[in-house]
């Protein structure tokens, strides 16, 4: 019996031991309020390099280099940061793009019903689809001209 329960505790241990890995995350900081956030690897961002280059995606870490989508970017090139969340992107989108068919759709049959005046609603429905098809992202932009520096960190757990 002491033997299976010894044997047990090391493979228990030995799986935590594997699983019990640092993880990386990135560091925001302001320069001159001395605020910080941090954002976690594998969290969906949205970032504009330098050269103007924008990519969005989940990130990884690796010697003070983020990497989305098999790019490579340098944390020295990045112009902003901001958080990408999937909820609300899918959110924002499909209210908007659904609130918009919807009042055109009701803009045609009050046009065509009623009164012609109710074709005038396809005016916000258009800005309305239009809205949702560039997917708002309402977090905060993170920007290196507005004194936010950015590094890398690795998190024990």
């Amino acid at each position: 019996m002491m033997k299976k329960l010894t044997v047990l505790m090391l493979c228990l241990f030995f799986v935590h031991s594997l699983s019990a890995q640092d993880q990386q995350a990135i560091r925001i900081t302001n320069q001159t309020t001395q605020k910080e956030f941090l954002i976690k690897e594998n969290k969906r961002i949205l970032v504009e390099t330098t050269d103007g280059e924008k990519y969005s995606g989940r990130f990884s870490i690796s010697n003070n280099t983020l990497i989305i989508d098999n790019k490579t970017l340098d944390i020295a090139d990045i112009q902003y940061l901001k958080r990408n969340t999937l909820l609300t992107s899918t959110l924002t989108t499909g209210l908007l793009v659904y609130g918009g068919a919807i009042t055109a759709g009701f803009g045609a049959i009050i046009g065509v019903f009623g009164n012609p005046a109710g074709f005038f609603l396809f005016i916000p429905a258009a800005g309305m689809i239009y809205a949702g098809i560039k997917s708002p992202n309402f977090h905060k932009k993170y920007k290196t001209e507005k004194d936010w520096t950015f590094e890398t960190e690795t998190l024990s757990q």
